[in-house]
């Protein structure tokens, strides 16, 4: 565990300074933690056989199947290196196990024909949006925090800081993840995540290094703004009523991923220098580069075809006289906001569109919405897309 955490180990600090440098004091100090090191590595959670280990476990992992029980998976990823490396092997990603267990869940695709039930709750006083995860269907008053953002305004563009931490919402923080960018008429907007999304993605702002968090971090340590998705509004120039008309490319993830047998990018763990100084997510801390991290499928050739996602054309309701869409019943109060998103089979808007939905947005109250969201767009992915539709849009309405 002192290996884990960047510690200084006992015999590089000797053959700095030298044993006999030290005082008396400092070297009973110090053989009291070795003494103590030495119990824990004797006592019986430590000497038990690797197959019992392995086996309590998937135990666990089987029966904590949702929040808030599922901390206890958590918890058990972060006893010390050989019950993580375990855990990491018998935990499944998001697409194949259907629960969110640890952050790096936010960043992987939702599973496949299950849509993912979540709400977001706005704060107009500081322009921060915060997302849950429903624990009840029943209601949206409680759920397990999963990101934040917080508007930033500039003046010929707008920014949505996104951050794992509520209370920690900016761009230097070992907590960001990515952002959302507007442009001035708030018609067209850019998803950048933070890490890549896959191993040859490429950053729109190329630097050696960067300050994350007053550290810096290695140029071997790929960081900065990768592009993964962009977004546009259809203008309104004629001043027509009705619903707003979107598209999302996604620039990561090819048209083949919605097939039977389509693979989309998979991010398996988090980049060293995320969370080098976050101690509460020892599962993610890790000395390798190495590019399974962004794990997954082929990676897009010129050849293939970026997703489009576009909104589903609604009905015109004669009897209530107002545009509808069924979303069975997570979505209450009528808003222009409001939206589910189809994969088009043909780029372009006026391509033909499945049935099956992607994603929705709604809203069931004061600065209360739903978002569900499945395979092949992820948490983060369908976040960013929910925050656009918060933004003003003179020319779109």
């Amino acid at each position: 565990m002192k290996g884990e955490f960047g510690s200084i180990s006992r015999k590089g600090f000797e053959g700095r300074f030298g044993y006999g440098m030290r005082s008396r004091s400092q070297r009973v100090v110090e053989d009291c933690s070795v003494t103590v090191v030495d119990a824990l590595r004797q006592s019986c959670w430590a000497n038990m056989p690797s197959e019992l280990l392995r086996d309590v476990l998937m135990r666990i992992e089987e029966s904590e199947c949702s929040w808030p029980q599922r901390k206890n998976v958590v918890a058990c990823a972060g006893v010390c290196r050989s019950w993580r490396e375990i855990m990491k092997e018998i935990v499944r990603n998001l697409e194949v196990s259907g629960k969110m267990t640890f952050p790096i869940s936010l960043k992987q695709p939702g599973p496949r024909n299950t849509l993912i039930q979540c709400f977001i709750k706005r704060n107009r006083g500081n322009q921060t949006y915060h997302l849950y995860l429903n624990l009840s269907q029943a209601s949206n008053d409680d759920g397990k925090f999963l990101l934040a953002a917080r508007r930033c305004r500039r003046p010929t563009y707008t920014d949505y800081i996104i951050s794992l931490n509520a209370d920690d919402v900016s761009k230097g923080s070992n907590n960001y993840i990515g952002k959302l960018r507007s442009n001035f008429l708030g018609t067209k907007f850019t998803i950048y995540d933070a890490q890549p999304p896959n191993s040859e993605a490429k950053v729109t702002k190329s630097r050696s290094t960067r300050i994350v968090g007053m550290r810096q971090v290695s140029p071997k340590v790929p960081a900065g703004n990768y592009p993964v998705a962009h977004i546009s509004y259809e203008l309104n120039v004629l001043g027509s009523r009705g619903p707003r008309r979107m598209q999302c490319i996604m620039d990561s993830i090819p048209t083949s991923a919605i097939e039977p047998e389509g693979v989309a990018p998979t991010q398996t763990e988090f980049l060293p220098g995320n969370f080098d100084s976050f101690p509460s997510l020892p599962f993610f801390r890790s000395k390798s580069t190495r590019t399974d991290s962004f794990r997954s499928g082929p990676l897009l050739t010129p050849k293939d075809e970026m997703l489009v996602l576009k909104n589903k054309a609604p009905r015109w309701h004669e009897q209530l006289q107002c545009w509808c869409l069924n979303f069975n019943g997570r979505v209450t109060v009528a808003s222009v906001k409001n939206f589910q998103l189809v994969a088009s089979l043909e780029n372009g808007a006026g391509g033909q569109e499945q049935e099956n939905v992607i994603l929705q947005f709604g809203k069931v109250g004061k600065d209360i919405f739903t978002m569900d969201y499945q395979y092949p767009i992820s948490a983060f992915q369908a976040f960013a897309i929910c925050l656009s539709s918060f933004d003003t849009k003179i020319a779109c309405e």
